[in-house]
């Protein structure tokens, strides 16, 4: 037990008021009462109320009692408190802590404290609850009763349920691929306003699809109490390109699907995994056996990985880990792999993410920080060099991971196991890191999950706290929907990473001779290999062709705003799908970056913009998840906003009254900027801030921009030294990224 066991039973009790469930986000008024136990609380002595590192309710604030999160405390027999809020004054992961000190008397048996949370006796709103779904959300309450700063956890803590509210935009999810004739299923959900699966629908929708779907209904409902309908044995017979919309009864698109591409047979096929998040058992939420149903049943994944703090997890908890992706693991369904995060150090190498084909292995902890266990002490890795060491002969791969510790893999790395490297999760976006691959040499592929802790692996909105950006997926290329065929695409590194959103893609090189393919990369020594005319992204070739034709066909869920032509550390070409000619009266403007690699590397990008001479017709954000951030444009000539970046971006499109005319005024804390109208085209126009790719970008965009399929073909030079690794990186225009894992080629 991380706190004090001593009589805990006459330590008092606690209560909230109401009792029941209560929407995800929503503002309410809960009256906590503490009542002291046999010993009181002694002169000095304090409480604590806790709440868990993931939830992302309302900050408490005690000066302001109309406003929201006001927190008034009291005692029932007069004793001054002193009350402060504390984002880490407690073991994680309960560490988010309102702390209430007796600063003057003393607290009898029987005696009272009373705190308000969202206390709306002088008009204030409520407090606002964190925006995800848990069952037992717990106000936990610890006593120092006799003032040595030695907190007893009470036996019985107070809980409320936090369930979905009302559903107010709908999901339609296909496959990405698949070959004509082939079954295949589409997936339909609705989300409340803060991204929850919602069981409030109840709602008929009619489904309409450009190509014929061989069992595909005109319509359907989803009744209140379900979160999800599962059209199963769909088939489209002829290749080409499907699109399902979802329509409403007033003929309205309320959602279109991700494309599916249909071809006429296909030896690797994509399956969609988020293969990093946890649950409350470490520092998550809700269960890990409902991480694992969340993922299949309602963010509709084809693969997932529990991957708790390894310094969390006890030995039965590891068991438990090895049961549950046991019974969640069915090939041609759904695949679970056992797992674990390395959270070792920065200092040590920083965090590693390692997946293994089978259960019963090793788990070898960067410490026993919060495992009191120490009978395993002697299978620890505290450096992810022993970690590399302690894995050669397991059957498993490790990716490179960015959380709150970095993954320093220039002081670490082991190309027979560390085969990616995560880009992209809900604590931001991290080029950084293949960059830092690519300089080394290393011949990775590129991931992106969530290491989502609001209990949503796959669908990771990122809630109301400094988690900056919607979870990751990753896309594997496989010969088989099971784990052997998923290792075999990440260990290969066919596959891509996405920010969320669900693309076709498809990167190719072409040769004029033959290249040399290997199935190993032949710096760890001989491995076969084999002529080839062609090559798929993630592998590694030798060719005496001093140029390849790169290949690319892509599907977007949404328009294409640009593509990065990428070899190595440097970007040939930036193409976009629409000329200067097709340019009107819409200029985005982006924020982006990062203070830095570590724990601190939010940037804060609160601002305004303000035009003379001209006005906004109107506007609209871009990754703007937090509703708790503001967007408005108060005036024609005058927008304003709250946000904050964690090496991803946000930001706005506006329309313009006149395409050319007028001063566009910038004003944030990090950048300034005054900007002609005029000189808005569709280059970015760049003002840097310092940090990590932290800047503004302003551009121009075709008032609407339908390009969401694209072919390209590129000769792509090849330098005659070292690795051409060659990717992509793709822009979205609804915000969403994507990267490929690079070829491989050298001379």
């Amino acid at each position: 037990m991380p706190h004090s066991t001593y009589l805990p039973q006459r330590m008092g009790t606690a209560r909230v008021e109401p009792q029941g469930s209560f929407a995800a986000g929503s503002f309410q008024e809960f009256t906590l009462t503490y009542t002291a136990g046999y010993f009181g609380i002694d002169d000095t002595g304090s409480i604590k109320v806790v709440h868990r590192f993931a939830s992302d309710m309302g900050r408490p604030q005690f000066d302001n009692p109309k406003a929201a999160n006001f927190v008034s405390v009291e005692a029932s027999n007069g004793a001054v408190l002193h009350v402060e809020y504390d984002m880490k004054r407690n073991i994680r992961p309960w560490d988010k802590t309102l702390y209430i000190k007796v600063v003057r008397g003393f607290l009898r048996d029987g005696d009272r404290i009373v705190v308000r949370f969202g206390d709306r006796r002088q008009g204030g709103p409520g407090m606002r609850l964190q925006t995800f779904c848990e069952d037992t959300f717990e106000f936990r309450v610890l006593v120092d009763a006799i003032a040595t700063y030695n907190y007893v956890e009470l036996p019985e803590q107070p809980t409320i349920r936090i369930v979905p509210g009302e559903a107010v935009r709908w999901k339609a999810i296909l496959p990405t691929l698949r070959p004509a004739g082939a079954p295949f299923r589409l997936c339909l959900k609705g989300e409340d306003a803060w991204g929850n699966p919602s069981d409030r629908a109840n709602r008929e929708i009619r489904l309409h699809a450009n190509l014929p779907v061989e069992g595909l209904p005109e319509r359907m409902r989803i009744p209140e109490g379900e979160f999800a309908a599962v059209l199963e044995n769909l088939h489209v017979n002829a290749p080409g390109d499907l699109i399902v919309n979802l329509i409403d009864e007033s003929g309205q698109t309320i959602a279109e699907s991700n494309p599916l591409r249909i071809v006429e047979q296909a030896a690797l096929l994509p399956y969609w995994g988020d293969l990093h998040g946890q649950s409350e058992e470490t520092i998550g939420t809700n269960s890990a056996r409902d991480f694992h149903l969340f993922a299949r049943d309602k963010a509709f994944l084809d693969a997932v990985s529990h991957q708790g703090n390894d310094f969390q997890i006890t030995t039965p908890f590891w068991q438990h880990l090895n049961e549950l992706t046991a019974e969640f693991d069915e090939p041609g369904r759904f695949v679970a792999f056992p797992g674990y995060e390395w959270s070792g150090n920065t200092g040590l190498g920083g965090d590693r993410n390692v997946l293994y084909r089978e259960e019963g292995q090793n788990i070898h902890r960067s410490s026993h920080a919060l495992v009191d266990d120490l009978s395993d002490i002697d299978s620890d890795a505290n450096s992810a060099a022993d970690l590399f060491a302690r894995l050669k002969d397991e059957d498993c791969v490790v990716f490179a991971h960015i959380g709150g510790r970095y993954a320093d893999i220039k002081m670490s790395h082991d190309i027979r196991l560390e085969r990616s490297v995560e880009v992209h999760s809900a604590w931001g976006t991290f080029e950084w890191l293949i960059e830092d691959a690519l300089e080394q040499g290393y011949r990775v592929g590129i991931v992106s999950n969530s290491d989502g802790h609001k209990g949503r692996p796959g669908a990771s909105h990122p809630g109301a706290t400094k988690f900056g950006a919607y979870g990751g997926l990753t896309c594997m290329l496989a010969p088989s929907f099971d784990r052997a065929g998923l290792l075999e695409s990440l260990r290969r590194r066919h596959h891509y990473g996405t920010t969320g959103c669900r693309m076709h893609l498809e990167v190719a090189a072409g040769f004029e001779g033959k290249a040399e393919l290997f199935d190993e990369d032949p710096s760890l020594g001989p491995c076969a290999s084999g002529p080839v005319q062609t090559a798929m992204m993630g592998d590694i070739l030798r060719s005496s062709d001093p140029a390849v034709e790169l290949r690319v066909d892509l599907h977007g869920s949404a328009p294409i705003e640009r593509i990065e032509i990428r070899n190595g550390l440097e970007t040939l070409e930036t193409f976009r799908p629409y000329e200067d000619t097709d340019l009107g009266r819409r200029i985005r403007v982006i924020w982006e970056g990062s203070e830095y690699r570590g724990r601190g590397r939010e940037t804060v990008w609160d601002g305004h913009a303000v035009l003379s001479g001209n006005s906004f017709e109107r506007a609209r954000p871009i990754n703007c998840h937090n509703l708790d951030k503001r967007f408005d444009q108060p005036t024609p000539e005058r927008i304003e906003w709250t946000a904050l970046t964690t090496g991803g971006f946000g930001g706005f499109d506006a329309w313009l009254s006149d395409p050319q005319n007028g001063t566009l005024k910038i004003d944030t804390a990090l950048v300034q900027a005054e900007i002609p109208i005029a000189e808005i085209g569709r280059e970015d126009l760049v003002f840097e801030a310092g940090g990590i790719r932290r800047r503004i970008r302003v551009f121009r965009l075709p008032d609407e921009n339908p390009h969401r399929k694209i072919a390209l073909r590129r000769r792509i030079v090849l330098h005659d030294r070292g690795d051409n690794a060659i990717y992509l990186a793709i822009a979205q225009e609804n915000g969403h990224l994507i990267w490929s894992s690079p070829i491989y080629v050298f001379r």
